[in-house]
């Protein structure tokens, strides 16, 4: 396969190291050599959370500015933050649900308009995708399903030799009993969103 750097981002408590562990485990479980990196920050006090996926003929799992091919964000502001990240061409899934921090919660701060947000995410990359990811983790019965959601979602892209039952192996046998049902049940959810726009939209024009 082409090498693949995959970046993730979000804030601490959302559970992106854990999808980022899932993936390079699943990676690796279908052959295709797999590096994992995570940048921990001030993960314990809701801080920025980044983490990598590099996969192929790498040497180092640290991805440069601009060098992701895609970006995952778990928060439509930090997503923005980390634009720079992902190469011009790449693609950038991101949830749409904000979650402000502190000091917007105290009246300090404002939080962005999402719609800016978004054109402004728009304008800098070839492709973006988006969902509701806590919508989503909410009809599959737990909002801690979120991460799970998002992985679905970057499966459903379909730019990775990763398929879904491969995918959902690795989330089997890496999950708790108790929530694993409900883990399976918000990756399908996040998987089915984007990729009915993936088939929908046909295959990538050719630049």
């Amino acid at each position: 396969m082409q090498n693949k750097r995959i970046v993730f981002i979000g804030v601490g408590g959302q559970g992106n190291l854990l999808i980022t562990r899932l993936l390079g485990e699943a990676a690796l479980a279908k052959g295709i050599p797999a590096l994992v990196s995570e940048i921990h920050g001030m993960a314990q006090r809701g801080g920025i959370v980044e983490s990598a996926v590099v996969m192929g003929n790498v040497s180092s799992p640290i991805v440069a500015e601009g060098e992701a091919d895609i970006l995952i964000g778990f928060e439509p502001m930090e997503t923005l933050r980390a634009i720079g990240k992902v190469r011009k061409d790449g693609l950038v899934l991101t949830n749409t649900a904000p979650l402000p921090p502190f000091t917007v919660s105290i009246g300090q701060g404002t939080y962005p308009d999402l719609e800016i947000v978004q054109n402004l995410l728009k304008s800098k990359v070839k492709r973006l995708f988006t969902l509701n990811a806590k919508g989503l983790a909410d009809r599959a019965g737990s909002l801690q399903s979120l991460n799970m959601v998002l992985l679905g979602a970057l499966i459903g892209l379909d730019q990775l030799d990763i398929g879904p039952d491969d995918m959902k192996e690795t989330i089997s046998l890496n999950t708790k009993k108790s929530f694993l049902e409900a883990n399976l049940k918000a990756f399908d959810l996040g998987f089915e969103e984007v990729n009915h726009e993936v088939q929908s939209a046909g295959p990538e024009p050719v630049s």
